[in-house]
């Protein structure tokens, strides 16, 4: 499952590339899901780790990739000490969250994140003010505008490093977003 999403999506690559680089310490990816995105991190050379909600996912991750690191968690309450990171990866994995709980969690990021820290943020983009609810796989789903949403990263104590909006490919609905933050 999603094993190789990368192999066909170049700009996430380039930006997941750029992520590692500018990324110092330790690497938290939070909602990594089945872990392929833990261990394409780990093969830019990053120290990372992956925490996910779900237990089936964990289990999966620690099938896949059983020499990596994989714990259960929620991103809502890191068990985590003030910033202890270097970077966090959150692909698609805030989506479900009611806008009204973001806030908490990018805060929740900003205080595990050590000042200079990087986090790449990964969503769907919607193109209204404010964030639009649609149906997903899962459970209910939100498109967030990125403008609107890096306000909200302002708001937790970040800067803009860069921003990826790029059209849906095959098998996709909308467009698909990225945020590239430092922590101040």
């Amino acid at each position: 499952m999603f094993s190789n999403v990368l192999d066909t999506r170049p700009l996430e690559r380039g930006m997941l590339a750029a992520f590692a680089e500018l990324t110092d310490g330790p690497v938290a990816d939070l909602g990594c899901g089945p872990g392929h995105l833990t261990a394409h991190l780990r093969s830019l050379g990053l120290d990372v780790f992956g925490l996910d909600l779900s237990p089936a996912m964990i289990a999966l991750a620690r099938e896949a990739h059983p020499d990596l690191r994989f714990e259960q968690g929620s991103m809502t309450a890191l068990d985590l000490e003030n910033g202890s990171l270097g970077g966090i990866l959150a692909f698609y994995s805030t989506i479900h969250m009611a806008p009204a709980e973001v806030p908490a969690v990018l805060a929740e990021f900003s205080r595990v994140l050590a000042p200079g820290g990087h986090l790449l943020l990964g969503f769907y983009a919607g193109d209204g003010p404010e964030p639009q609810e649609f149906d997903h796989k899962v459970t209910p789903a939100y498109r967030w505008s990125p403008s609107r949403l890096m306000d909200l990263l302002r708001q937790a104590g970040f800067a803009e490093v860069g921003r990826l909006v790029r059209e849906p490919v095959e098998g996709e609905r909308f467009l698909q977003a990225q945020l590239l933050v430092r922590k101040d």
